[in-house]
């Protein structure tokens, strides 16, 4: 079990937020990086004492990743509002990612990177060792949890989103049953199309397998597709040539785009790959713009992992 500290605004709502994210095994409100001993929440709420609102959440680091739960950290703020997040406003509802292992550092600084280049404003989001923490009364744990209709200042469709994580963890494991005692390429990839379709509701979800130099069509469900791509042609010729995943929340402006059907709204395209060599991708549609997000890359590149718990790979 690994432990992180993240200060979010108000408490509630920032503690109920992970509590939706699978690898979450436990959270706790209180008060972080302040000045003085056992703090109450009303001394914290004066804003004479240092403190930070803050969440301890305890994962697994085998089921999530620290990368991951800081990006969904931050998909959660407004890392750009010093001392404010919704209607909350003072230093006690400034944004801030406090640790205890100095090797998570590197982590923190390559994630807060990532995210500031998606803004041309400064981000405020404190970086530091965690000083100290102290937790907050019972009453402000698992609020939301006691009070489903008390104050919060993240929207409902937030919880509903990062809910999703468990609809994958499961999925993880359901795909793993599957596959685990089969060493068949072909077959895997079929049960994997299938499930993705069926669990998701996607537009076309399927295989192409690197030959040569194109992608030719594997197992798939959904509409008639391309046989045949080009590499570096398209989005999934590119995610080849590129050798990562590639999310288009508008195909149609997608340079180069191979419109195999114009009800595709939306793709990503995921690489297969064997000592860094790309021999196949997984491509999923959507009929609907701007369908996917980091769950769905976090996720799906774990399904397409060479490993032991997914063998996407022919007998030899």
């Amino acid at each position: 079990m690994k432990t992180i500290y993240l200060a979010g605004g108000c408490f509630w709502g920032t503690e109920h937020f992970f509590k939706q994210i699978a690898g979450v095994e436990h959270t706790r409100t209180g008060f972080a990086n302040g000045n003085t001993e056992h703090p109450t929440y009303g001394q914290v709420y004066s804003d004479t004492t240092g403190y930070a609102e803050t969440v301890q959440v305890d994962y697994d680091p085998a089921k999530i990743s620290l990368e991951f739960l800081l990006s969904m950290f931050f998909a959660a703020i407004d890392p750009t509002s010093l001392n404010k997040q919704g209607h909350d406003q003072g230093t006690r509802y400034r944004t801030g990612i406090y640790y205890t292992e100095d090797s998570e550092r590197i982590v923190i600084d390559r994630v807060f990177n990532q995210e500031q280049a998606k803004y041309t404003q400064p981000l405020v989001v404190e970086r530091e060792p965690l000083r100290n923490f102290f937790p907050a009364e019972d009453y402000h744990q698992d609020y939301l949890d006691k009070h489903p209709d008390g104050y919060c200042h993240l929207p409902k469709t937030l919880f509903d989103w990062a809910r999703k994580t468990r609809t994958y963890q499961t999925l993880l494991a359901q795909i793993q049953a599957l596959i685990s005692d089969e060493r068949d390429m072909i077959a895997n990839m079929a049960n994997i199309s299938a499930i993705l379709h069926q669990t998701f509701g996607f537009w076309w979800t399927g295989f192409y397998r690197v030959q040569g130099n194109e992608l030719i069509l594997g197992p798939f469900q959904g509409p008639l597709a391309c046989t045949r791509i080009p590499y570096n042609k398209g989005v999934c010729g590119m995610a080849w040539a590129q050798n990562k995943t590639i999310m288009v929340p508008d195909v149609h402006q997608f340079p180069g785009h191979i419109a195999c059907s114009a009800d595709s709204r939306s793709e990503i395209v995921v690489p297969l790959r064997r000592d860094n060599q790309v021999f196949a991708v997984l491509d999923i549609d959507s009929k609907e713009y701007n369908t996917f997000d980091q769950i769905d890359r976090y996720y799906l590149e774990q399904i397409t992992l060479e490993s032991d718990a997914f063998p996407i790979r022919e007998i030899r």
